[in-house]
């Protein structure tokens, strides 16, 4: 969702107004999560989603209220009323939108954010280190937007083959910084890995690993995997997976040792993917539901 910060940040930079408008709430079976952005220019540009299509013309209109002076507000959406489908969500969930001018891209990528939404202080922002959950808080006199915030996850790949070029194709929609690790300089090229935001030439013990990383080795060679495997797990990884069949994953469990309780495999959901992509595609999901359990969306 810092892709829409970092637009807001460019259109006001060419010396546009810009409001921004962030989900606060959510109640059903709500299209975007908490902290969805939009960004809404005067001169009518837009960037980002609050609704995926079913409220976004509205809330630019507001928008352009806010930048031509009116206070910042919070805004409601949902199918109460005979509106549904001309402002409102079909889907029948309901979301609560804030709408205020933007200021600034915030210097801190990683800790928490707040804005006064409601009440006394409107507007005011302010954001610290600690790392809490996205929600809205109700206090005496004011509620308050709490998003918790951190730099994308970021998936390393050892191996620099097809499989590698199909899960950072697929990683990149998600926001995902992709790393394509192989100590074979002739393989790890652009022309095999165009995808990749970096192509590492190195041994996978060298790799950066840290608890927003997951790490899945795509190769069957004990001097490539095992030592990457064991990085991952050591370094706190919130995943570290393995391709290869139930006996290549027993001969990793011996050379892992007690390693080898943090190491999934065979990697990947079993959907039956046979193809490249197919399989890349498992991975990925079972990444992101790793991700998901281990509260990366709200660390």
């Amino acid at each position: 969702m810092d892709d829409v910060l970092a637009k807001a940040e460019e259109w006001r930079a060419e010396g546009e107004q810009v409001a921004l408008a962030t989900v606060v709430a959510t109640r059903r079976s709500a299209p975007r999560p908490l902290g969805s952005k939009l960004a809404v220019t005067a001169s009518g540009r837009l960037y980002g989603s609050v609704s995926g299509g079913c409220v976004e013309a509205d809330v630019a209109e507001r928008a352009q209220a806010i930048l031509a002076g009116e206070a910042p507000k919070v805004v409601s959406y949902g199918i109460a009323d005979d509106e549904a489908w001309t402002v409102g969500l079909p889907c029948g969930g309901e979301i609560d939108v804030f709408v205020e001018p933007f200021a600034g891209a915030p210097a801190r990528t990683r800790g928490t954010r707040y804005v006064v939404v409601e009440g006394e202080g409107l507007g005011t922002r302010w954001d610290d280190d600690a790392r809490t959950r996205t929600e809205l808080r109700e206090e005496d006199d004011r509620s308050v937007f709490v998003e918790s915030v951190a730099p994308p996850p970021t998936l390393v790949a050892v191996g620099a083959g097809d499989i590698a070029e199909a899960l950072c194709a697929l990683a990149r929609p998600l926001g995902w910084h992709t790393v394509v690790v192989d100590p074979r300089a002739g393989l790890a090229t652009r022309e095999r890995v165009p995808s990749a935001d970096e192509l590492v030439v190195a041994w996978p013990d060298e790799i950066q690993v840290d608890a927003d990383t997951a790490v899945v080795s795509l190769v069957h060679e004990e001097r490539l995997d095992i030592p990457a495997l064991r990085r991952g797990v050591e370094c706190g990884a919130f995943y570290v997976g393995a391709l290869g069949s139930k006996r290549a994953q027993e001969k990793r469990r011996e050379k892992l040792g007690a390693a080898a309780d943090g190491v999934r495999g065979p990697v990947g959901l079993d959907l039956g993917g046979e193809t490249p992509a197919e399989v890349a595609l498992e991975i990925l999901a079972e990444i992101l539901a790793a991700h998901k359990t281990a509260g990366g969306a709200n660390r």
